[in-house]
Formats: structure tokens, sequence, C-alpha cells
């Protein structure tokens, strides 16, 4: 079976730089067969409702592509079913850009990012937009009641395709959560440490008589 992510992201320009350099033998297995249908496994799912940020890519009516940085508590991007998932939009800096581009072309590119363990996940999907006017239900599922920020809409996404991305040039980043909890983990476990050093075992110092000890004494002579 054909991947649905490099069908769509290995166009006839991609396919001839990969010729060129020497990785479409390798990549041309991948495309043999008909097309998958992309569906999330466990694998994915985790890490998607895992995420407390990532990246999307639309395109605008000029050809010129637009990529913006989403964020919310962590599983604000949710799993609907194992070809959806959809988030919450809350408002920004009201230039709407991302919101415009739907408007005429409907595809986006999702990256996300693990950075304390070298992982990203690239999604390919088509983005539905959503309010309370047009499906209250819906937009419901995607709010997070414990995040104050307002939602303006919701953005419902189709995945289209999906590959991980390997580890090499992701420098880890942590987050202040993330620094924290190292610290204290690392806290812990020189405590323990110390304590196992510090502890001497339960021995027998005997049960017989004392020896006797030397006594050293000075005897002043007189004249």
């Amino acid at each position: 079976m054909a991947n649905p992510f490099f069908h769509t992201a290995f166009t006839s320009n991609v396919k001839a730089v990969q010729t060129r350099m020497g990785s479409r033998e390798t990549y041309g297995h991948h495309e043999q067969g008909p097309v998958e249908e992309a569906e999330l496994g466990p694998n994915e799912i985790a890490f998607i409702e895992a995420r407390d940020s990532f990246y999307q890519g639309s395109v605008g009516e000029t050809g010129w592509p637009y990529v913006q940085h989403r964020g919310g508590p962590a599983g604000f991007l949710k799993v609907l079913d194992a070809r959806t998932i959809g988030y919450a939009d809350f408002a920004g800096n009201r230039q709407y850009i991302s919101a415009g581009n739907l408007a005429g072309d409907d595809r986006v590119s999702l990256f996300l990012m693990d950075y304390p363990h070298q992982t990203r996940l690239k999604i390919f999907g088509r983005a539905q937009v959503i309010d309370e006017d047009s499906d209250p239900e819906l937009l419901a599922r995607l709010d997070n009641p414990h995040y104050r920020a307002r939602v303006e809409r919701g953005i419902v996404i189709r995945v289209e395709g999906f590959d991980w991305n390997c580890p090499k040039y992701i420098t880890p980043r942590y987050t202040e959560g993330e620094v924290v909890q190292r610290i204290e983990e690392a806290t812990s476990a020189l405590a323990a440490q110390n304590l196992r050093g510090n502890a001497r075992p339960e021995e027998s110092i005997g049960n017989g008589e004392l020896p006797s000890a030397p006594c050293s004494m000075s005897v002043a002579r007189s004249r």
C-alpha cells in the first residue's frame, strides 16, 4: 500500500530532486500499490493529545504560504476519530490570515513537535471552519472550559496523510513545568543516593570483656 503522505508530498519536481540526490529508489518503495486511507493509530493519537502547541501552514490567494503557531493547554488539539482532529481557535491579534486563507483553500499542513524527546509528526489535512451558528455541539467538544481564552471559531481537520520525521537536528527544549519536574526528580534521586551512602549496616560490636586500656601517667620528681 502507498503511503498517503508521500503520495501527496512527492510531486514531479520533488521526485526529480530525489532522483538527482540519490534517494528516489528508497522512497519509491513507499508509493507502490493503491493509496491507503490515512488513519491515526494509538501512537499518533497519544502524541497529538499530549501537545500544547503546533504549527499550521495554509496558502493564500496569491499562492504565498503562511505558517501560524497555535497553542493552548495540553490536549487542546483533540482527536475526534481516527481520521479527524480539531481545535478551538482562540482570539488572537485579529489579523485572521489563516482564517482568510482557509476560506479560499482548505488544505493545511501541521507540524507537531515534542522537543524534549526530539520527535515530530507531520500531518496533511483539509480544514473546515465552524462556529456557534454552524455547529454548536461540535464547537463545544473542541472547547476547553478550564482554559481562560475566548473561542472565536473551531477548526476541524480531515487527515489526508501523516509522517513521523527523524529526530535529527531537533534541539531539545523544555517548558517551565518540564524543567521544574526534572529538577524535582533529580533532587529526589540525589537525596535517595545520599541517604544510601550515609546508612551504616547494623552489626554487632561484640559481647566479651573490654580489654584494659593502657594509662599514661607522668610523675613529677621532687628536687
